[in-house]
C-alpha cells in the first residue's frame, strides 16, 4: 500500500471518529444577534439576583465591595429605560437563588445562609418564609408546576431541595448525578437544565430522573448565567452567557433543547463576572458584575490588597437573531377545558365522577378542590370520600408550549339522603281517603236503588 493511500485512510478514519464523538453545531438557525446599552443601575454590584414580574425587572442584593453585601432592590422598566429604588431585601447577601411564583420573587440561600425571603412587587413588601434546609451559595431557583427547585451549590454540590410556596415546606428530590455550583440553569417545558463548563444535566420533574444533553462546545463558562426565550418574539432557546475567564471572552452559547444542538451568539460587550440575567419580552438583560484590577507590588504594599475589585452597574440588552418573529413551533393558545361532571347542583353521594374534555393534546392536567393543593391526574377520575357541604372544583391543563387552560369553576353540594317526603305521603293519603269515600258513597247509592 502506498503512503498516500495510507494517509488518506487515516484521514477518513479521523473524520469518521470526529463525527461520532461530537454533537453537531449549527449556525444556520441562530446567528449572532446584537447588543444595546441601557440605563445602568443606581448602585454598582455583583452576585446579585434578577427577576422579571409583569414586564419589569428587579435587581436585588449582591456585593458592593469585597465581602460586603447589600440588600438593595431596584426596579427597571424596559419601556422607559429607567430605574426606581424599592424596599431593600431584609437580609443583605449575594449569590442566592431567585425564583418567581404567582408574581412574587423568592430569594433563597446565598451568603445569608439558608434564609428565604419573599418580595411582593405589588405591595413593595417583604415576608420571611421557611429557610432552606441545607444552606448554600452559588445556586439558582427554577419553578416547575408551582414548586421551586434549588439544586447543588457550594456546600453540597448534588443536593436537590424542593420548596412548596403553598405549604411553606421543603422536601428533597433526586440528587444531581455530577455535583455543580456557580452553574447556569433554565426551565423549558417542565425540564430543568443545569449547564456548566463541560456538562448539560437535565432534570425531568415529572419522572424525578436525570439525563445528559449535549455539552456546551465553545469554552469555559466561569460562573455562567442563562436566560430562556419563549418562542413568542424569538426562537425558543436557552442562552448561556459565560463570565469572563482570565483572557477568554465572555461567551454567549445558544442551546436548542428540541434538537439538542448548540450555536454561538454575540458575546457580552462588557467583560465582567458576577453579573445576573433577566428576560423580558424575549429580550435578555445582563446586569451588574465585577472585574479584577491587577496592581503592582508597590500598590499592594500600600493598600494591602493584591486584587481590588471594580464593580459595575452596567445593563446591556441582548436582542436574539430574528427577534420579532415567533418560533414556528410556538403555540400561543391556551387549552380549552370543559367539565361535564360534577355539575352545579346537589349530590346525595360522597363519590362523584370527574369528567372533562380538553380540545388539544396536553402535557399536564390537574384539578383543584376547595382551594387545596392541585392534584395531578392523567384523565377522567372519581372524587371519592367527599365531605358533606358546599364544594368548588376547577380543572387545569397545560400544553407543550406551557400555555395554561382553566375550566369554569364548578360549585356543587354533597348532602345526606333527603328525609322521607312525609308531606307528600300525607297528601297522597288524603287523596286516597277522598277517593275511597266517594267510591263508598256511589256504592251505597246504587244499593239503595
Amino acid at each position: 500500500m502506498s503512503k498516500s493511500v495510507a494517509l488518506l485512510l487515516v484521514l477518513i478514519f479521523l473524520a469518521a471518529s470526529s463525527l461520532v464523538a461530537f454533537k453537531p453545531v449549527s449556525s444556520a438557525d441562530s446567528p449572532s444577534g446584537y447588543w444595546v446599552s441601557k440605563a445602568p443601575m443606581q448602585l454598582a454590584r455583583s452576585g446579585l439576583g434578577a427577576a422579571t414580574v409583569n414586564g419589569k425587572i428587579y435587581a436585588i442584593g449582591g456585593f458592593v465591595a469585597n465581602g460586603v453585601a447589600t440588600g438593595a432592590n431596584e426596579e427597571y422598566d424596559p419601556s422607559t429605560d429607567t430605574w426606581e429604588t424599592k424596599v431593600p431585601m431584609p437580609t443583605p447577601r449575594a449569590h442566592f437563588a431567585t425564583a418567581v411564583y404567582q408574581n412574587k420573587i423568592y430569594c433563597i440561600g446565598g451568603t445569608g445562609d439558608g434564609v428565604n425571603e419573599v418580595y411582593d412587587p405589588a405591595t413593595d413588601t417583604w415576608e420571611t418564609r421557611a429557610s432552606m434546609p441545607t444552606p448554600r451559595s452559588y445556586v439558582t431557583g427554577n419553578v416547575v408546576n408551582g414548586k421551586i427547585y434549588v439544586i447543588g451549590g457550594d456546600s453540597n454540590k448534588t443536593i436537590n431541595e424542593v420548596y412548596d410556596p403553598e405549604t411553606d415546606s421543603w422536601s428533597t428530590a433526586a440528587s444531581m448525578p455530577t455535583g455543580s455550583w456557580g452553574y447556569a440553569s433554565a426551565v423549558v417545558e417542565n425540564k430543568i437544565y443545569i449547564i456548566d463548563s463541560d456538562l448539560n444535566q437535565i432534570y425531568d420533574v415529572e419522572t424525578d430522573m436525570w439525563s445528559l444533553g449535549a455539552s456546551p462546545p465553545f469554552g469555559r463558562l466561569g460562573y455562567g448565567k442563562a436566560g430562556v426565550t419563549t418562542g413568542v418574539n424569538a426562537l425558543k432557546r436557552i442562552y448561556v452567557l459565560g463570565e469572563k475567564v482570565y483572557e477568554q471572552p465572555a461567551l454567549n452559547q445558544v442551546y436548542d433543547p428540541q434538537n439538542d444542538r448548540w450555536t454561538q451568539g454575540s458575546a457580552v460587550p462588557t467583560y465582567r463576572s458576577g453579573f445576573s440575567v433577566a428576560v423580558a419580552d424575549d429580550l435578555l438583560y445582563v446586569i451588574g458584575g465585577y472585574t479584577v484590577k491587577d496592581i503592582s507590588i508597590n500598590e499592594y504594599l500600600k493598600t494591602g490588597e493584591m486584587y481590588p475589585l471594580i464593580f459595575y452597574a452596567t445593563n446591556e440588552q441582548y436582542v436574539p437573531f430574528g427577534y420579532g418573529t415567533p418560533d414556528p413551533s410556538y403555540d400561543g393558545t391556551a387549552p380549552e377545558v370543559t367539565v361535564s361532571s360534577p355539575e352545579n347542583k346537589t349530590y346525595y353521594t360522597t363519590d362523584i365522577a370527574l369528567n372533562f374534555t380538553v380540545n388539544e393534546p396536553v402535557s399536564l392536567m390537574r384539578y383543584e378542590l376547595d382551594g387545596e393543593n392541585a392534584v395531578e391526574i392523567s384523565g377522567n377520575t372519581t372524587l371519592t370520600g367527599l365531605s358533606y357541604g358546599a364544594h368548588n372544583l376547577t380543572v387545569y391543563a397545560t400544553d407543550a408550549s406551557d400555555n395554561k387552560g382553566t375550566s369554569e369553576t364548578i360549585a356543587f353540594t354533597v348532602a345526606e339522603e333527603p328525609p322521607f317526603p312525609t308531606a307528600l305521603v300525607a297528601t297522597v293519603s288524603g287523596a286516597s281517603a277522598t277517593i275511597i269515600a266517594v267510591g263508598l258513597l256511589v256504592y251505597f247509592k246504587k244499593r239503595k236503588h
